[in-house]
């Protein structure tokens, strides 16, 4: 018998997603075709405002993202022009880390 860990479904999705780039990157590569994804890390929303208002919830959230805030909507925007640029012309099945370092810790 194997233990059964509960993720949400949040997570889940995002594993899906991230193993989901590297592999429609082999298949449409050869295409010309590159596909490449941004996680997006913590976000301040409407969704994260209870989350936030919790001095201790947000503490200790702020605690994990070495950049030492919730990441605002702005922050993509370099990420995303990059990959939807020229300048990418040679990057293909990655995922774009976009989270303030949350992913290095």
């Amino acid at each position: 018998m194997k233990a059964v860990v509960y993720r949400g479904a949040r997570t889940l999705e995002i594993e899906r997603r991230v193993a989901e780039a590297p592999a429609l990157a082999k298949e449409w590569g050869g295409r010309g075709v590159n596909v490449s994804a941004i996680a997006p890390g913590y976000i301040a929303t409407d969704n994260t405002e209870a989350l936030r208002a919790d001095p201790q919830r947000n503490q200790a959230t702020l605690g994990r993202i070495p950049a030492g805030r919730w990441r605002r909507a702005d922050d993509l925007a370099g990420a995303t022009v990059f990959l939807a640029s020229p300048a990418s012309g040679y990057v293909n099945g990655v995922v774009l880390p976009v989270d303030g370092g949350w992913l290095g810790r």
